[in-house]
């Protein structure tokens, strides 16, 4: 069994590249298999997804075998077809939408949630403790949770409205936070 040495495969090569250039589909297909592997290696390489690269792999050669007789020297067939597998996978990466990632978190916190009769419900039974709870607090709690959560006023505008510093409504903030989540607790325990 005989083995084709790198000069020989570089003619054998050239010659299938020019039976090409003529229409011969079959050299294409040999080319095809000789260097399909290769090509479909960087297009992984530079795209980092299996599906991708096959896609790109099948898009090289289509635009290899539409553009074969425009190459002028047909044993630099291995580089062209590199080239153009370079420069196609850099327009697919720079074209295709960012990835999202789809950890559960994630997935939660960005998908839309349709509401359904049971998630109304309990959306409605925690409004309602939130505002049992609410009630239950002090004045200036009640006050302070409503003019930042409910109002919407930045701590210079409150510092503004309760004449404190900025530093003591944020302790307020806070206390009146913790006091909210013990009479909401209380009232779920109920």
């Amino acid at each position: 069994m005989s083995t084709m040495t790198e000069l020989d495969e570089k003619i054998y090569i050239a010659d299938l590249v020019r039976a090409a250039q003529v229409g011969d589909r079959d050299a294409f297909g040999e080319l095809f298999e000789r260097f399909e592997r290769h090509v479909f290696a960087i297009a992984l390489r530079r795209l980092g997804d299996y599906n991708e690269a096959q896609e790109l792999c099948q898009d090289v050669f289509i635009q290899a075998m539409q553009k074969v007789a425009q190459l002028r020297e047909p044993e630099c067939f291995g580089g062209w077809l590199r080239q153009i597998t370079h420069r196609m996978a850099i327009n697919r990466a720079v074209r295709r939408s960012p990835d999202r990632p789809t950890e559960p978190e994630t997935l939660e916190a960005t998908c839309v949630e349709h509401a359904t009769p049971l998630s109304a419900l309990l959306e409605g039974e925690r409004e309602s403790q939130l505002h049992a709870g609410l009630a239950r607090l002090r004045d200036l709690d009640r006050d302070t949770l409503v003019a930042f959560y409910v109002k919407g006023q930045s701590l210079i505008e409150m510092s503004d409205a309760f004449q404190a510093p900025i530093g003591t409504i944020k302790r307020r903030l806070h206390v009146a936070r913790k006091r909210l989540a013990k009479e909401v607790e209380t009232l779920v325990a109920v």
